[in-house]
């Protein structure tokens, strides 16, 4: 399974009242892993950035001023992304750029694009998280504090950097490991459950090993992966763990 998590920075709001995008940043999965292949680039959008928008992301014209534009950089993002699954937070925002722009090339007479979707498959963050937590906070951000992901270097957006975040949340969200992450927002059980293992013990019966199953280790993997990541350093119980454990 190959999966392309995908963000974009923009001069504006609104495709439809003549905004564009300023840059696109991509990192690919293949079957939950990173490869470390990313797509990158800053664009020209063709019109002058806003002070406000750069106040956002940090992108100002004299920094895109010799940048390709989008139609320079098209082809190659259309064969990127084609067969792949696209991973994007707020989906809605970043296919209405970039379909925009497809659209204008095809007014222009570059018939080999049509729409973006047709071609490759979106997932999207935004939408899981709400589903998952229903009632808390979405925001990349409020996943990053949620699934403790050091996001301390984010001071300004930019569509790799958020792309390389947002993978590490996905991964999280994905791997079935929520029920270990406390939530300040949501609301704390005062119930409390025990569990005597004394019949057990006195019976002597041998317990049921149950073997995790390959996808099962894999999704351990990456859960190992992101936490050694997000912490700097290999966790405490795999340096204390021997060989079979």
């Amino acid at each position: 399974m190959r999966q392309i998590v995908l963000d974009t920075e923009t001069t504006g709001l609104s495709p439809n009242k003549g905004d564009r995008i300023v840059e696109v940043g991509c990192v690919e999965l293949v079957d939950r892993k990173l490869t470390g292949r990313h797509f990158h680039y800053y664009i020209n959008p063709e019109r002058d950035i806003p002070d406000e928008v750069v106040a956002v992301h940090g992108i100002d014209n004299d920094k895109v001023k010799d940048a390709p534009k989008f139609r320079d950089i098209a082809q190659q993002f259309w064969d990127y992304v084609h067969g792949a699954e696209l991973v994007i937070h707020n989906s809605a925002f970043d296919m209405g750029f970039l379909q925009m722009e497809f659209n204008r090339l095809a007014d222009e007479g570059f018939s080999q694009f049509g729409q973006l979707n047709a071609v490759c498959g979106v997932l999207d963050t935004l939408k899981l998280a709400r589903e998952k937590h229903p009632g808390a906070k979405a925001s990349l951000d409020a996943l990053c504090k949620r699934y403790g992901i050091d996001n301390s270097h984010r001071t300004l957006h930019g569509a790799l950097l958020d792309s390389e975040i947002l993978a590490d949340v996905y991964l999280l969200m994905t791997g079935g490991q929520t029920a270990l992450i406390l939530d300040d927002e949501e609301e704390k059980s005062s119930e409390q459950v025990s569990f005597d293992a004394s019949a057990v013990i006195a019976s002597n019966q041998p317990l049921k090993r149950v073997q995790p199953t390959p996808e099962e280790q894999d999704a351990h993997r990456d859960m190992m992966a992101v936490i050694e990541k997000a912490a700097g350093k290999t966790p405490l119980w795999l340096e204390l763990a021997t060989p079979g454990d």
